[in-house]
C-alpha cells in the first residue's frame, strides 16, 4: 500500500467517502487510511450533502451512482454552498460520462475498475493544490482581479469568485503567466500535474471558468480560445 511520509503535509487530511458498495468502500477506505488520511463514509448523496454541509471535509471522494440521488446531482448541489474537491468514481467510461461529471463540478474523475494505488495518488494530486507547502505568496493584481494564494482567494473588480478548487488553480496560472498561449496538455502538466490524462477535462474547467469570469462567455475577454495553439489569458494591466 502506498504510505503518505510522516512529515507529509496530507498526513491527516480528512476526506469524506460517498459509496454505497460495501467491498469498493472497504478497499477505498483501507488504501486511503494506510496512506495517512482519515476517512469519513456515508452510503448515499443525502447523507453526503449533509456531512459536507455540517463539517467540510479536506475533500470528497464520490461513487456516480448512488441511491436517492446519482454522483453528479450530489456533485452540482455541493457547488451550490462548497468548493471542497471532489474525485468521482464510476463505472461509466465514455468521454460524454466524464464530461458529464466535469460539468457538475467535478475536479477528477478514475474509473471503476480503478487501482487503489491510483486513487491514492489522485487523491493526493488534488490535495496537494491545496496546502501550502511553501513560503506564502505575496497577493497581487492584475487588471480587474486580485489573487490571494495563500489564503485560496481571487476576486474581480472587487468581488470575490466561488470558485472550484480546479477552476482556482487554473485562474491562479493563467494570472501568473499572462498573454502567453497554453494548449491543453501543457495545462494538464501544469495545473493538474498529470503527465497523461482525459483532455476534456481542460476544456470543460476552462468552460466552467469563463462563465464566473467573463461578462460574456460567448465572447471571452481575459480567457481567450486561439485556435489550434490553445488558451492565453488576456488582461489589461493599470499602469
Amino acid at each position: 500500500m502506498t504510505h503518505a511520509p510522516a512529515s507529509s503535509p496530507l498526513r491527516d487530511r480528512r476526506l469524506l467517502l460517498v459509496e454505497d458498495d460495501p467491498t469498493v468502500a472497504e478497499v477505498a477506505r483501507n488504501y486511503l487510511r494506510a496512506a495517512g488520511f482519515l476517512v469519513d463514509e456515508v452510503t448515499d448523496g443525502f447523507q453526503a450533502l449533509d456531512a459536507v454541509a455540517e463539517g467540510v471535509p479536506d475533500l470528497v471522494v464520490l461513487d456516480r451512482k448512488l441511491p436517492g440521488i446519482d454522483g453528479t446531482e450530489v456533485c452540482r448541489r455541493l457547488r451550490t454552498f462548497s468548493d471542497v474537491p471532489v474525485l468521482m468514481l464510476t463505472a461509466l467510461s465514455a468521454t460524454e460520462d466524464r464530461i458529464d461529471g466535469f460539468e457538475s463540478g467535478a475536479d477528477d474523475y478514475l474509473t471503476k475498475p480503478f487501482s487503489p494505488r491510483e486513487l491514492v495518488l489522485r487523491v493526493g494530486s488534488i490535495l496537494k493544490r491545496t496546502v501550502d507547502e511553501a513560503a506564502p505568496e505575496v497577493p497581487f493584481s492584475l487588471g480587474p482581479f486580485r489573487l490571494d494564494v495563500s489564503a485560496r482567494k481571487v476576486s474581480r473588480n472587487g468581488v470575490p469568485l466561488d470558485l472550484s478548487a480546479r477552476e482556482f488553480d487554473l485562474l491562479a496560472f493563467f494570472l501568473k503567466h499572462p498573454h502567453q498561449v497554453f494548449d491543453r496538455e501543457a495545462l494538464l502538466k501544469s495545473v493538474w500535474g498529470w503527465e497523461i490524462g482525459d483532455l476534456s477535462t481542460i476544456t470543460v474547467t476552462v468552460r466552467r471558468l469563463r462563465a464566473k469570469i467573463e461578462d460574456d462567455p460567448s465572447q471571452a475577454k481575459h480567457l481567450a480560445t486561439v485556435w489550434g495553439a490553445g488558451y492565453r489569458f488576456d488582461v489589461e494591466e493599470v499602469s
